[in-house]
């Protein structure tokens, strides 16, 4: 009995990850929304009874995967981006949270009578459900976003957001549920202590770790630090009755901007994103694989007649929440444009956290079968239906700016610039007499043709001048960070570099170049 469990578990998380990468490869083939179809994988795989997945538990949920995907994207957001729409982050994540979920109880309770009695929620059911379903879950549609070509200042707006607004529904849910004040005052007591206690926890963690990764040169060590500072500032921060998710974020923001800065050379840098980048793939792809596990196929039809009103309530909640903000930011730096306010309507997505909130409610929780229900169905109709039209979406409005293949550009030059040595190599050829002048006239003939295909191919591309700019200065930098590998391997061989220095240096020069092509913000 000892040797089967873990063989059961491992076994189980083994075929996960096999069915999440042959997901992932035919969703990239079929143009499909990544987490989409895991949980339409999910769900089909649950249906059939293929396996038993582990159960998505809130033990599950806040110990393994919510400070991993928290930190990975508090780290990767860039604080110039954050700071840039402070005041519309931090409206939405907070006011913006608490008027949400009156408004969604609000329009439940009124659409209550037409639902029947069976389904008529009052305002303690609604509120709870106001408050599970609060935060939003943008990961498929920053990573559309990222593919799509979106303003980078919108992507930042949405993920910032959805950082903050995790950390306000859980309280919000924990003050809900627990009934522990009656009064506003109250309520806004422990909502900003519990937000308090988990900023400061994130704060001196993440500076600890940031001072740290400064004083050690070493790429595992300094990702064992961020390892620690992602699931330490999460449980502390919950131990000290504050809360974990905003002690993940500050955290997770200090080792990404001022840890990095001051601590981290370029090739530990790229180790550290990388290893995180992959922590997230492998969490958002068991996370969505298990959000369909956990969903019933049978049930949700059964409830339909509930689900769409509740679906539509938490919609329009966050239609009037997204569009007051945007027009009191109007006459401020932050303002932005009228169709970004649609986005962010539309990409506000519900996730994993919504179901595992409703999971953790009480057995004997009143009206708990109603919310599980709901909720779970909300999720996967938020996820279906905003996740499949978030791209025509952008298209119709413009935002989608897909820029020409790289790799499309940098073969046409390839060929450009080699025909065009050797149509060099063949005018020296001539000066030098060493080529029949009828021989010499053909393969000219061929070589421009190849020439001018490869030319047409480039303006074809539609780059603008400051694209081809960009590409041509990418190239002069690629061209000499090649010379600099070449000449510490030479320095290396005459005995006049160490091998430990040799391999530090050539580190950061193959950081550079990774840097150097990985794709740069679009603002």
């Amino acid at each position: 009995m000892i040797v089967e469990a873990p063989l059961q578990f491992n076994s189980v998380l083994i075929l996960l990850l096999i069915v999440a990468m042959a997901v992932a490869v035919a969703a990239e083939r079929l143009r499909v929304p990544y987490t989409v179809s895991l949980v339409l994988a999910g769900l089909l795989l649950g249906g059939l009874h293929v396996m038993n997945a582990p159960h998505l538990t809130k033990e599950l949920l806040f110990s393994v995967f919510l400070p991993g995907l928290v930190f990975e994207a508090a780290f990767h957001l860039e604080y110039q981006d954050f700071r840039r729409h402070l005041m519309g982050t931090l409206a939405l994540a907070v006011p913006g949270v608490a008027a949400s979920i009156a408004l969604t109880a609000l329009i439940l309770v009124l659409a209550s009578p037409a639902l029947g009695a069976a389904g008529s929620f009052t305002w303690g059911p609604a509120l709870v459900f106001g408050s599970l379903i609060a935060a939003t879950d943008p990961i498929a549609v920053v990573a559309l976003f990222r593919s799509l070509g979106a303003p980078q200042r919108l992507s930042a707006l949405l993920e910032g957001e959805s950082l903050l607004n995790d950390g306000t529904s859980i309280v919000i849910f924990g003050l809900i549920v627990g009934g522990a004040t009656a009064t506003v005052a109250g309520v806004a007591a422990g909502f900003f202590g519990t937000v308090g206690i988990g900023a400061a926890v994130g704060l001196v963690i993440g500076l600890v770790v940031s001072k740290l990764t400064a004083q050690i040169d070493h790429p595992m060590i300094e990702i064992t630090l961020t390892t620690i500072a992602a699931y330490g500032s999460f449980i502390a921060g919950e131990q000290l009755h504050g809360s974990g998710v905003i002690a993940t974020v500050v955290a997770g923001m200090l080792c990404g901007n001022y840890g990095a800065r001051i601590g981290m050379t370029p090739s530990t840098r790229v180790a550290v994103e990388t290893f995180w980048e992959y922590i997230a793939f492998a969490l958002n792809s068991l996370i969505f694989l298990l959000i369909g596990f956990e969903s019933s196929i049978r049930d949700l039809l059964n409830a339909w007649w509930l689900i769409l009103p509740a679906f539509i309530a938490v919609l329009a909640g966050r239609a009037i929440v997204v569009l007051a903000v945007t027009t009191a930011l109007r006459r401020t730096r932050e303002r932005t444009p009228a169709s970004w306010s649609t986005v962010l309507i539309w990409g506000g997505l519900r996730g994993s956290l919504s179901m595992v909130l409703a999971l953790s409610l009480p057995a004997g929780f009143p009206n708990r079968t109603l919310l599980v229900n709901t909720t779970f169905g909300v999720v996967l109709l938020s996820i279906m239906v905003q996740g499949l039209t978030m791209a025509p979406l952008l298209r119709r409005l413009g935002l989608a700016r897909l820029r020409p293949s790289k790799v499309d550009y940098e073969i046409a030059r390839g060929r450009l610039r080699a025909a065009t040595a050797a149509l060099d190599e063949l005018r020296r050829m001539n000066r030098e007499e060493s080529l029949a002048d009828e021989l010499g006239a053909s393969v000219r003939a061929e070589y421009e043709e190849l020439a001018r295909g490869a030319d047409a191919k480039i303006k074809s591309l539609h780059l603008s001048e400051a694209a081809l700019r960009e590409e041509e200065e990418v190239a002069a930098r690629r061209h000499l960070l090649t010379v600099e590998k070449e000449r510490l391997i030479e320095m290396r061989q005459q005995g006049l570099l160490g091998r430990e220095a040799c391999d530090r240096v050539m580190a950061d020069v193959d950081a550079r170049m990774m840097a150097l092509d990985s794709p740069k913000p679009r603002v």
